[in-house]
């Protein structure tokens, strides 16, 4: 492997720097869209008169820098060509993803959304995939163009990781399937238009097979968002939902009957190494940004940096920073040549080290710049807050160390699972 990045990728993350300040930065600055950075108002972010969700102003300007970075070519990177994506290799996209998140939290990337102006567009790939002829043709263009997607809900109340004991069921009663269950954590579902419910339709409990994924309608007369789940970190578009009684068509059923389950399970592995990107660069941010105080920071007649105790910490961080990199990088190739569930102990290993180094740094960053770290007019709350979380979803961090245990040890082996497409 060779560690260089690739010319034409370097050339292509110049090419992301100035669209940046080109297109995003000054959109960001203009009519006080700055509010929902300025971490001193970010409950501007907020709207607390519909029960916390997010700002319709705040949404409507994520949404247009997507539009602008779909129409210069960015938003799309990693999707086919025929689609109008780039091809982005895994490698390719977690350069990209630390690239952007080392400048720190911007309409460019911000990490409490997920957004970013080089998206990871999941329901997009899935559906080239996996869609019908049908679910295609009605959804592949509204999905690029951000027009409309689906929220995924997998997640329920009393299983959490758990997906395989599904309590949520569908039974078929002749051309239409009949769902009942709840579902939670269900991100986007605010304002989503179908939600793709997992449902067992055949096997027992702790079967990864007979689980169905349904495109259900969110306006479907008996399914009900019953609240919204506030969080550490707000706005939230969380939601807690149940069916009853929901009946859908024969073809709402996507990635064939009983595959559900491992039709999503295609992209876990691809999103966890990109996600661990994205919070290796917030932490390098984190760094990155202590150093820079600490050797401007005079108390006492000299610099802050000179102290060991100042130096160590950060020093001990930037190595963890550097051996990570090291770890994701390789992984991502890795999964280029192999296949993406050729290296799952180590996207597992990727994933949950860099969520916790995030907030580790954070965490230090607020110590190093002392009172003013722990106030709002530094981000460093803000990443630990939304970094938090990453150590509990996308695959809690004792999850992800029992998958390594389980290749370690023998209990699991690489490789992709039934029905599942490598490559």
């Amino acid at each position: 492997m060779d560690f260089d990045i690739p010319q034409d990728l370097a050339d292509y993350l110049k090419e992301l720097d100035d669209f940046i300040e080109r297109e995003i930065k000054p959109l960001e600055e203009r009519d006080d869209n700055i509010r929902f950075f300025d971490h001193r108002r970010e409950d501007a972010r907020t709207d607390w008169e519909r029960g916390g969700l997010p700002n319709e102003g705040w949404e409507a300007l994520m949404h247009e820098a997507r539009r602008r970075a779909d129409a210069a070519g960015h938003y799309r990177y990693a999707c086919p060509k025929a689609y109008g994506g780039r091809e982005g290799t895994n490698l390719d996209m977690a350069i990209i993803r630390e690239h952007l998140a080392v400048k720190g939290l911007g309409l460019h990337n911000d990490l409490q959304t997920e957004h970013s102006i080089v998206g990871n567009n999941v329901g997009l790939l899935l559906m080239i995939l996996y869609g019908t002829e049908e679910q295609k043709a009605e959804w592949i263009d509204d999905l690029a163009e951000g027009r409309r997607g689906f929220a995924f809900g997998i997640t329920e109340p009393e299983h959490g990781s758990d997906a395989t004991h599904m309590e949520t069921n569908a039974y078929r009663d002749g051309d239409e399937w009949v769902i009942n269950g709840a579902k939670t954590w269900n991100t986007g579902i605010h304002r989503a238009k179908y939600d793709m419910i997992m449902a067992r339709t055949a096997g027992k409990a702790g079967d990864g097979e007979g689980i169905t994924a349904f495109l259900t309608p969110t306006d479907s007369e008996g399914f009900k968002i019953e609240e919204m789940l506030w969080t550490f970190n707000m706005p939230t578009d969380h939601g807690r939902i149940s069916l009853t009684d929901v009946r859908v068509h024969q073809g709402a059923i996507f990635g064939g009957e009983g595959r559900g389950l491992q039709i999503v399970q295609h992209f876990f592995n691809e999103n966890r190494i990109r996600q661990a990107a994205s919070s290796l660069g917030a932490a390098q941010f984190c760094i990155n940004e202590s150093v820079r105080y600490a050797t401007e920071r005079k108390p006492f007649g000299k610099p802050l940096s000179s102290n060991q105790g100042i130096q160590f910490p950060l020093v001990e961080l930037q190595t963890q920073c550097e051996m990570l990199r090291a770890l994701i990088h390789k992984t991502a190739w890795l999964m280029d040549k192999h296949g993406a569930f050729s290296q799952s102990d180590k996207v597992s290993m990727c994933n949950y080290w860099s969520n916790r180094l995030c907030c580790e740094s954070a965490d230090r960053a607020m110590q190093v710049h002392g009172g003013l770290g722990y106030s709002r007019h530094k981000p460093f709350e803000h990443i630990y807050r939304h970094h938090r979380r990453y150590r509990i979803t996308e695959g809690a961090e004792e999850i992800q160390m029992r998958r390594v245990a389980g290749y370690m040890f023998g209990y699991m082996k690489q490789r992709a699972p039934k029905g599942v497409r490598e490559g």
